[in-house]
């Protein structure tokens, strides 16, 4: 059996990644009390039931003596020989949270804890910050559509094979922040950058100017080279220590040219020796 919980902060995107999830097939639960989840699973093992995939969405609307039992139930999950348990969890920047919920105008869970909705938001990420902890898959929405976050979770989660490691490569711009849900990140502002370059300026690592630019440098291949044989002799290090998912960030200045680039280069190598690799460039969804 293969159990997903999802948890995060309120407008993070919980709901389409539980609606995601029910449309390959999973039987979805949303606002699960924690403290059932236990013998919820161990009433469908004990019935031999058909639901093989099951995904529970468990966050603050629970009481917080509940959730407070959540990393203990997700632990003793990690040990259980008859199921394959995942924790994900969504999250979004501050501003962003506060917008989503401005623009609905809905009523924020911690409402009644708290004097207003900045406060609201920060008081959730406090609260849930132990299971956020434990997460085996983060994923910052902050930048994503539905549509984004229905195409990631449907890639990385439901297409995963048991056996496999989801593996993502991400490009971002340091002017930016580096991204909140990456593993490790390595930076190409090392490397020669087309945006001095008048003509190249408007295109990114994508176009064909660009790639021939960054084609003919040799400290760009030496990098890539680098990069593939450091992966390639840790990756299977993360997959012996249980680990079901690792997003690499690639970041340059701006998020355009190098990283958008080497991440095109480093996916298109792996894909040839995994079968679970995506690319996701955080700047072009800016533009």
């Amino acid at each position: 059996m293969k159990l997903v919980i999802i948890s995060g902060r309120s407008g993070s995107g919980k709901s389409t990644a539980l609606q995601a999830l029910e449309d390959v097939g999973f039987y979805c639960i949303d606002n699960l009390p924690a403290k059932l989840l236990p013998d919820l699973i161990s009433h469908m093992l004990e019935d031999d039931a058909q639901l093989t995939r099951i995904a529970a969405c468990i966050d603050a609307r629970n009481l917080s003596s509940n959730l407070e039992k959540l990393p203990d139930i997700w632990r003793q999950f990690k040990q259980h020989t008859q199921i394959s348990v995942e924790l994900l969890y969504l999250d979004a920047s501050h501003d962003t949270l506060l917008k989503r919920y401005s623009s609905t105008r809905r009523r924020h869970p911690m409402a009644e804890l708290v004097n207003n909705l900045p406060d609201a938001i920060e008081y959730e990420r406090t609260l849930l910050e132990p299971i956020a902890d434990l997460a085996d898959l983060r994923i910052d929405t902050t930048l994503l559509s539905i549509y984004d976050l229905r195409d990631s979770i449907k890639l990385r989660v439901a297409e995963r094979s048991e056996q496999s490691l989801s593996l993502q490569f991400e490009s971002f711009g340091f002017k930016h922040g580096v991204p909140m849900d990456v593993d490790m990140v390595f930076d190409m502002r090392i490397l020669p950058n087309p945006f001095w370059i008048p003509e190249l300026r408007k295109f990114t690592g994508r176009d064909q100017p660009v790639i021939d630019f960054l084609d003919q440098e040799k400290d760009v291949h030496e990098m890539i080279e680098d990069l593939q044989k450091y992966l390639s002799k840790w990756l299977p290090h993360f997959m012996k220590n249980n680990r079901s998912y690792v997003t690499v960030g690639i970041g340059c200045t701006g998020g355009q040219h190098r990283s958008v680039y080497v991440t095109e280069q480093l996916a298109s190598h792996f894909k040839t020796h995994m079968d679970n690799v995506n690319i996701r460039h955080r700047e072009l969804h800016r533009t």
